[in-house]
C-alpha cells in the first residue's frame, strides 16, 4: 500500500511525525511505502534548515523517493518561500530556507507531483 501524509493540526509535525512516522522510517518498519508529505500551517517549521526532525525527514525522503511539499500561501505568510499571494496555486512560489528536496504549492502543484505514482490512502493529521 503507498500513503500520502497531509500535516494539518497544529502538532502533526511535532508529534505524529517526529516520534511516530519518523523513526518507523528510519527502521524501515512502517510497513507502507509513502508517497508524499504536505505541510500546512506551522508544521511547516518543522523542515526549516537545521531543524533536526526537518535534515532526519529530507535524508529519508531523498533516499525513498517521498516528495516533501509546504502549503505555498502558508510558506509567504511564515517567510518561507519567495513569492506573492496572487502568485500561490500557480506553481511559482518558490521555498526558501526550507531543507534540501522540499518544495512549494497548492492543491494542483500536490495532485501533479503525485500523479505518476497516486496514493492508495491520504491520510491528514
Amino acid at each position: 500500500m503507498t500513503v500520502a501524509y497531509i500535516f494539518k493540526t497544529s502538532i502533526a509535525s511535532t508529534f505524529q511525525l517526529a516520534t511516530m512516522i519518523l523513526p518507523q522510517l528510519e527502521t524501515n518498519s512502517h510497513k507502507v511505502k509513502v508517497a508524499g508529505m504536505f505541510f500546512f500551517d506551522d508544521n511547516i517549521f518543522c523542515l526549516q534548515k537545521n531543524n533536526p526532525v526537518g535534515e532526519r525527514l529530507a535524508k529519508i525522503a531523498k533516499d525513498n523517493n517521498i516528495l516533501l511539499m509546504v502549503c505555498d500561501q502558508c510558506a509567504v505568510r511564515r517567510e518561507l518561500a519567495e513569492g506573492t499571494f496572487e502568485q500561490c496555486g500557480s506553481g511559482d512560489v518558490k521555498a526558501k530556507g526550507l531543507v534540501d528536496g522540499v518544495t512549494a504549492g497548492c492543491f494542483p502543484q500536490l495532485y501533479e507531483a503525485l500523479g505518476a505514482s497516486p496514493p492508495d490512502q491520504v491520510i491528514t493529521l
